[in-house]
């Protein structure tokens, strides 16, 4: 969860933006309770038998032959894996990076193949998975429903780039975050996300920020963002889902309080 309320501590997440043609500035903070509906293997993959990141969860034997991934023709690594040279991304910050584009370049198969089989999990407004405790949410299976309608509808977009820069700005946050255990977009010292933006380059044409709690894996991040039970502006999938965005930044680490979170910064134009 992500509010003030703060019932369980899953999904909690976070959004700024702020948007500029002149110099000025306009930041808005969306703070709702955001529960994540949600993978939550460390792989990667699609999903066949369970809902855990999309690789089939338990009751298959190992003599079993995997199912086929699905997958998408726009998700070839020439198109969604633009971290080549990005020696300063983890693992996970890769995958972080592939999973955004691959909800980018065709969100309606992104739907079709990692949201769809997640609606079996739902009771009432509980969200469980097999073998793992239930997670009370605001809309219940609505807020996926409504999800999977959207992506259905978007059109495929650019892909995202890291940038060095930004991913220095999201990790000052996330450092900052693990030693304080606050959240939110504000730093100890005062800094907004302008701030810390500009601390490694110029940002220009517009920026943003989303930050996850609770959450360690891509397809659990970016999910979560996606579904944003909670959030009546789905202010974190509209970031993701921007086209005034080309440029990321991420940063994955520890939450004394929510165990993980996740920092994702983003640019129409950073030099």
């Amino acid at each position: 969860m992500r509010d003030h309320r703060s019932r369980l501590p899953h999904g909690r997440s976070l959004t700024a933006r702020a948007a500029t043609a002149t110099g000025g500035l306009a930041a808005v903070l969306l703070l709702g309770a955001l529960l994540a509906a949600c993978t939550s293997l460390e792989t990667e993959e699609a999903p066949s038998a369970g809902p855990q990141g999309g690789a089939g969860a338990g009751g298959a034997s190992p003599s079993a032959q995997p199912a086929a991934e699905k997958t998408s023709p726009r998700w070839t690594s020439e198109i969604i894996d633009t971290t080549a040279g990005a020696d300063y991304l983890g693992d996970v910050e890769k995958a972080v990076v592939l999973e955004v584009n691959r909800v980018r370049t065709d969100p309606a198969a992104y739907a079709a193949i990692y949201l769809e089989p997640l609606r079996k999990y739902y009771h009432g407004n509980l969200l469980q998975y097999p073998g793992e405790i239930a997670i009370e949410t605001t809309e219940g299976v609505r807020a996926l429903d409504e999800c999977i309608r959207a992506l259905g509808a978007a059109p495929g977009i650019a892909p995202l780039a890291p940038r060095r820069g930004l991913c220095l700005a999201a990790r000052d946050h996330a450092r900052d975050q693990a030693r304080s255990g606050r959240t939110g977009h504000t730093g100890t010292d005062g800094s907004t996300v302008p701030d810390r933006l500009n601390r490694y380059g110029t940002w220009s044409l517009a920026a943003g920020e989303n930050i996850d709690y609770g959450n360690g894996t891509a397809r659990r991040i970016v999910i979560s963002f996606l579904v944003d039970d909670g959030v009546p502006s789905r202010g974190h999938r509209k970031n993701l889902l921007d086209a005034s965005f080309s440029l990321m930044g991420v940063a994955v680490g520890p939450h004394p309080k929510y165990g993980k979170m996740c920092v994702m910064d983003f640019a129409g134009a950073y030099r």
